[in-house]
């Protein structure tokens, strides 16, 4: 006895963009039909000083190509074998964009890349950009955001005394050494943050044109307490990741510290970071007061104790900023921040 049987299969996927249903049922047509329909992928990020308003506007308005405005800050590009998503915030004196290019060949992709550049004009920020994926702990789990800023921090040799030829040079070292890992300590407003932009603006320079680092970066403790974050680091395309407030986190094994084994083993473990760096903050005032597996030779590239500044350090730097030196006291000891609170 024979019976006829029906089969059917078919695949379900959650979105939770319009881009996304679009872009999928487009792929998924070329597919079937047998032909390839968007080939090429780029990303363009880039920062502007106008408004983010105005800019999208004038963006989403260029007849070169049909646009729908999501949101605020999100738009959609449709045009002849080019879609593009486009994303933008706002910051306190500019703001940011990227935009996500998928494109028929290599010559609309470029030319639409160069399209969006050119809206921008001469009010496109020149200075390096760097990303932060910031991950926290909500009821709902880790969750992320990105955060796009601007490299544009002057670092002053007089900043940081203990660095020895100066702090150009540190960073270039660091980037060029095979160690991941760089611990900075010292008290608040010693400018550990300050050298940590400054760390990841660098990067930013040594990338292709248009090319943009970017960090994962979290001070939250919860969020380091399962594998999530260190999974989306060894598997995504982070050039660092950066944990400020690392206190708790940097202590010896035999204190119970139970989360660093899985820093120990992206730094220099079976699964490594690849070159990628991993930089840590923290207000632990001792050396000794860390794993001595973290900062061992070959896995830790230094320990910097960053301090605050005699009143001599602190004037000369002063007055190399354009203070007199006498507006600092003498007498005592300075933060960073002291001297630049009173430069400012």
């Amino acid at each position: 006895m024979k019976t006829n049987q029906q089969f059917r299969s078919g695949v379900t996927r959650e979105v939770y963009t319009l881009w996304n249903v679009v872009l999928d049922q487009r792929m998924a047509r070329a597919m079937s039909e047998g032909v390839s329909r968007y080939p090429i992928y780029r990303v363009a990020h880039f920062a502007a000083r106008i408004e983010l308003d105005v800019l999208l506007d004038a963006i989403a308005l260029d007849p070169a190509w049909r646009a729908e405005r999501v949101s605020y800050g999100e738009l959609l590009l449709d045009g002849d074998g080019v879609f593009i998503v486009g994303e933008g915030s706002r910051k306190v004196d500019y703001c940011s964009c990227s935009f996500y290019v998928w494109a028929a060949d290599v010559a609309r992709a470029q030319a639409a890349k160069q399209r969006l550049l050119d809206k921008a004009g001469s009010t496109r920020i020149t200075e390096p950009m760097f990303r932060v994926e910031w991950n926290f702990v909500t009821l709902q789990g880790v969750q992320s955001a990105w955060i796009e800023e601007m490299a544009n921090d002057v670092l002053r040799d007089l900043a940081y005394p203990e660095i020895a030829g100066g702090v150009r040079g540190f960073i270039d070292r660091y980037l060029a050494s095979p160690e991941a890992v760089l611990v900075l300590q010292g008290p608040p407003g010693t400018g550990k943050t300050r050298l940590i932009r400054a760390i990841l603006g660098e990067m930013s320079r040594r990338k292709p044109d248009g090319e943009v680092s970017s960090a994962l970066y979290t001070g939250d403790l919860k969020a380091l307490a399962g594998d999530e974050m260190f999974v989306k680091f060894i598997t995504g395309t982070h050039d660092a990741f950066v944990v400020e407030d690392a206190d708790h986190l940097l202590k010896p094994r035999a204190d119970g510290n139970e989360h660093l084994h899985r820093f120990l083993t992206i730094a220099d473990g079976v699964v490594r970071s690849q070159g990628r760096k991993i930089i840590f903050s923290t207000n632990l005032p001792n050396v000794g007061d860390l794993d001595e597996a973290l900062v061992r030779p070959g896995r830790c590239f230094a320990r910097i104790n960053v301090r605050n500044l005699s009143g001599v350090e602190a004037r000369a730097l002063a007055e190399e900023m354009g203070l007199p030196a006498f507006a600092i006291e003498e007498g005592r000891r300075h933060s960073l921040a002291d001297v630049y609170r009173a430069v400012r």
